[in-house]
């Protein structure tokens, strides 16, 4: 397990959603080539779904841009070995017109 190699970059998860996002990444990257970015972020994905139900995005990469909205207490950006891994709830866009 590398989670205490992890370098968090941004966050406003809950320290115990970042422990757990960080051993989920960790794990993935047991599983799964470090080249094989698409499957760890499934699996990191499918695992906060689990967990903290459903509608967690999850990007993995070595050189990725990105712009979204999330729900607050849902964000986390850290990089592990040569990857960063970006993991949110996507905010709800409801919007109210009177």
């Amino acid at each position: 397990m590398l989670e205490g190699k992890a370098l968090v970059e941004d966050t406003d998860m809950p320290i115990k959603m970042q422990i757990q996002a960080m051993a989920y990444a960790s794990q993935a990257l047991d599983l799964f080539d470090v080249l094989d970015c698409k499957s760890i972020a499934a699996h990191i994905k499918k695992e906060f779904d689990k967990k903290y139900g459903n509608g967690w995005q999850c990007v993995v990469g070595s050189n990725f841009g990105c712009f979204f909205t999330h729900t607050k207490g849902t964000f986390i950006y850290f990089t592990l070995e040569t990857l960063s891994f970006l993991i949110f709830k996507g905010a709800s866009s409801l919007s109210s017109t009177s």
